[in-house]
């Protein structure tokens, strides 16, 4: 299975778990998307609050949230979520588990030298500068049905 598809769609935090722990760029810390009681539509993204790094690599956050939002309501009427900041080891698996997500030991080979490895064969200073632009470009930022956790 491609890293893409793998990251993609399953092991969002394991990927966002590996970037944080040797953070290739300061100031970055996870967000979590939640989706509304009764939706499926969980993500898991590395973010500094204006750029975002997930499978897809960099973009604004604001383009990554209003992706997500757009892919998942086209198929399912209503549904809408909530972003929060991580604030567990993504890399734990017991503190996943207790947020119905998997952790490393649970795969069938463990999937954090693959997410390192798919780490390091990305240019991040350029991928970030890249995503930045946009967002300069972008303004006003796109309106997204998520709303921020509180806590």
């Amino acid at each position: 299975m491609p890293d893409r598809i793998f990251f993609g769609y399953g092991a969002c935090a394991i990927l966002a778990g590996a970037f944080l722990e040797h953070a290739p760029l300061e100031g970055f810390y996870g967000e979590r998307i939640i989706p509304g009681e009764g939706f499926s539509g969980n993500h898991i993204y590395a973010t500094n609050g204006v750029i975002a790094f997930d499978y897809h690599g960099y973009s604004a956050r604001e383009q990554l949230l209003e992706h997500h939002e757009r892919g998942w309501a086209s198929r399912n009427p209503g549904w809408h979520c909530t972003i929060a900041t991580v604030d567990f080891d993504l890399l734990d698996t017991v503190e996943l588990n207790r947020r119905k997500m998997l952790g490393p030991d649970q795969y069938l080979h463990d999937p954090v030298p693959r997410a390192r490895r798919f780490l390091q064969r990305i240019d991040h200073a350029e991928g970030a500068a890249r995503a930045l632009r946009t967002v300069t470009r972008s303004q006003p930022m796109l309106r997204v049905a998520c709303t921020s956790d509180p806590t």
